[in-house]
């Protein structure tokens, strides 16, 4: 059924800051325009998916607000996911079929027809050297205080693929890996909290660079707060934390660990 993250959601309280600051952080220009397909103040589109920024409303807290799934055909999931006991609520300007939130624990969920492998819109302009620019999104995280609960609603129900399970007591974290076409949502759970009912929640996400080291540097000189690189929880990977310029979202960037030791 669901074959790819068609987009997120991030809203900003101000989102011309947001866009500018997202403009540094994946070394892409912005598409401000209604061609883009949302109804954003501003999206960026990547290779395998789209970032979407939007004022965020009164009363509505600021980060990311949604995640929306690629289907091939909007009416055979709806039925489908009806007999899953999803039920979709509403279908906005964009298309888009939002799932009743009790049914997602609190996590914005929505779905959007688009076929698999059909070709959209290129990727937004480079503002830099290739190797050095975001070029996807790794994944995405959601924290749960219910693991089986996550396991039934993301894999049971809306179909996608458990690849990993992993409680790790040095990192005080249950992992849980869905994987959802080229990309991974990721749900982590905080093993000294232990298993609530509590709502789960957007979270953070992992951008994926060619050149680890490259795009270390150019946010550097631009002014950005960036930990020091380190080596990737995931083999031949390494990692960096963007500590500003991320509207407050949890960010980290990912990429080959060969290709810095190549240099």
């Amino acid at each position: 059924m669901i074959h790819a993250l068609d987009h997120i959601v991030l809203a900003a309280a101000a989102p011309d800051a947001a866009i500018v600051d997202y403009e540094m952080l994946l070394g892409r220009r912005a598409d401000r325009s209604a061609a883009s397909g949302s109804p954003a103040g501003g999206s960026f589109q990547l290779a395998n998916m789209r970032l979407d920024l939007a004022a965020a409303t009164a009363g509505d807290a600021e980060g990311l607000c949604a995640l929306v799934f690629a289907v091939a055909d909007a009416d055979k999931a709806r039925h489908l996911l009806g007999q899953r006991a999803l039920p979709l609520t509403k279908t906005d300007a964009s298309h888009v079929q939002h799932i009743a939130a009790e049914g997602t624990h609190g996590v914005p969920l929505g779905l959007v027809e688009r076929a698999p492998g059909a070709a959209g819109l290129p990727p937004s302009p480079a503002t830099c050297e290739l190797d050095a620019a975001v070029v996807g999104l790794d994944h995405v995280v959601i924290r749960s205080p219910n693991p089986e609960r996550a396991v039934a609603l993301y894999a049971g129900r809306l179909g996608l693929s458990l690849r990993l399970d992993r409680s790790e007591p040095a990192w005080g974290a249950r992992l849980l890996f869905f994987r959802c076409g080229d990309l991974i949502v990721e749900v982590a759970h905080d093993l000294k909290a232990g298993v609530s009912d509590g709502p789960d929640r957007l979270w953070g996400v992992s951008w994926r660079v060619p050149d680890v080291a490259g795009a270390h540097a150019r946010l550097l000189t631009a002014g950005v707060d960036v930990s020091d690189i380190r080596p990737g929880r995931r083999p031949r990977t390494q990692v960096f934390t963007a500590k500003s310029h991320t509207a407050g979202i949890p960010t980290l960037v990912i990429g080959d660990a060969a290709v810095g030791s190549r240099q």
